[in-house]
């Protein structure tokens, strides 16, 4: 019989592994922590639930587009479908604050604009949100990051901000 206060043997190469092992684990959570709150990285919210196959009947998706809310602030509802996005391209003035909504009204699609912090899964009724501020003029491609078929590579479109 084992005596009661006798340890577990560990081999210390087991030992290392483990440990190197929870430093990565507080490495991570780190850099979670500091993209989140130093950089901006945001997580799409999930707003909410619209039928995807009464989009065009009523709603803020049966018109997509820009709407001004406010002196240089934006909503953009955007509807993805095979293979494009409704409306293709959107233009806004520099220094404007734009919150995208996006839904999808048959399959999983992506929603990626580029050189922003905007990046989401865009799945058949639920709406997807983020927001983004313009301060440079120029063209921000968006474009779909989820393969949606054979058409996939003609879905895209932009933002377009002037100054």
């Amino acid at each position: 019989m084992a005596n009661k206060h006798e340890s577990m043997h560990i081999d210390p190469y087991e030992k290392t592994w483990i440990i190197v092992s929870i430093l990565m684990l507080i490495v991570f959570f780190g850099a979670v922590t500091v993209a989140g709150l130093s950089f901006g990285v945001r997580v799409p919210d999930p707003v909410q639930r619209v039928n995807p196959n009464d989009l065009a009947a009523s709603g803020t998706f049966a018109e997509p587009g820009l709407k001004e809310v406010a002196p240089k602030r934006y909503e953009a509802y955007i509807v993805a479908q095979t293979w494009s996005f409704n409306p293709r391209e959107i233009q806004v003035p520099a220094g404007s604050i734009v919150k995208f909504y996006v839904t999808s009204k048959d399959v999983q699609h992506g929603f990626k604009l580029q050189n922003t912090n905007v990046n989401m899964q865009i799945v058949p009724g639920q709406v997807s949100s983020l927001a983004v501020k313009f301060d440079k003029p120029g063209e921000y491609d968006f474009i779909c990051t989820e393969y949606c078929g054979i058409g996939h590579a003609a879905m895209y479109g932009k933002v377009i901000v002037v100054p």
